[in-house]
């Protein structure tokens, strides 16, 4: 680990964090919330072992890197923008791009955007959702899931921070990373994060370590930043009217464990195993499901993930 070095580069009017390993080609990690850099640490430094030049950054609002408070700031087009001013500061034309999570949206919107800036994607958990132009993605999810669903809970700025408040942080981030119920997280108005259980003892891919070093950014800089996602989500769609129907044109490989609430969500295995996700991503090559696989899988399971990535893109 002492090998990552650790960076700051100017870019779309932010300072933005980055650790950086290797040389060769560049493989570009977009991690989700609530992490870092960080949840990136084991590949980091198995693909920079295989000859690839990896980079990840923490995104806009997370960790070391600025963190506007407004939630206006968080569009996709801020967080692309932020991404394709990095690449150009690193003088780098295309990149092998990896997400997860909330860094598998931003993957999909950076391949509608600018599929010219990359080689391939292998994105985890979040498959690719077209733009639907008759309902904002909210509005969605709160007739899927009911005003409890993490996300409509999430939208209310300063609400759920203080019940965050309320909690240590290191408690806080057990109980994200170690879940593995794959219903649809809801966070009671009467219960709030008492609802979702902090484990005894932690996952043995999970050290306190790992916990300490979340916990100790989150400390610092509180959730507000990675918050401000699910508060633009509106926004985006907004925003992205012009892309409507548009396929994703690069070459895609999807990875997903059979626990993970996104895998889970009415409509879902349905849409990437039954012709919809082909359609929409016509160059999607490979899906991936992983038995006993949770969210984090990345984390989770670091050497299948690696072995995943590399069988990939050493294809290009």
């Amino acid at each position: 680990m002492e090998k990552i070095e650790h960076t700051t580069v100017r870019t779309n009017g932010i300072n933005m964090h980055i650790a950086s390993i290797g040389t060769g080609p560049v493989v570009l990690f977009l991690h989700g919330f609530p992490e870092l850099w960080y949840s990136w640490r084991h590949q980091l430094l198995s693909l920079s072992s295989l000859g690839y030049r990896c980079i990840a950054p923490d995104l806009r609002g997370f960790g070391d890197t600025d963190a506007p408070p407004s939630p206006a700031s968080y569009s996709a087009l801020h967080i692309v923008g932020d991404l394709i001013g990095l690449l150009d500061h690193l003088g780098v034309d295309q990149v092998f791009l990896i997400g997860h999570d909330w860094g598998a949206v931003i993957a999909w919107w950076f391949c509608l955007f600018r599929p010219d800036r990359v080689k391939a994607l292998v994105n985890m958990s979040v498959a690719f959702t077209p733009r639907n132009p008759k309902r904002k993605p909210v509005d969605g999810l709160r007739a899927l899931f009911g005003d409890d669903y993490y996300i409509c809970r999430f939208q209310e700025p300063g609400e759920i921070e203080k019940e965050f408040a309320g909690y240590d942080t290191a408690s806080i981030m057990k109980k994200f990373l170690t879940g593995r119920n794959p219903e649809p997280p809801c966070l009671p108005k009467e219960q709030g994060f008492r609802a979702w259980k902090t484990p005894e003892t932690l996952p043995p891919w999970l050290l306190e370590e790992d916990v300490n070093y979340f916990a100790s950014k989150f400390s610092k800089t509180g959730f507000v930043g990675g918050l401000n996602y699910y508060r633009a989500l509106n926004l985006t769609w907004e925003l992205t009217g012009p892309w409507t129907g548009l396929q994703i044109k690069v070459p895609v490989k999807f990875i997903v464990g059979d626990l993970d609430i996104t895998y889970h969500i009415p409509g879902v295995k349905e849409y990437i195993h039954k012709g919809g996700f082909k359609r929409d991503v016509p160059f999607l090559q490979e899906v991936i499901v992983i038995e006993d696989g949770a969210h984090f899988i990345n984390q989770e399971k670091p050497d299948e993930i690696s072995q995943h990535v590399y069988d990939f893109i050493k294809k290009f």
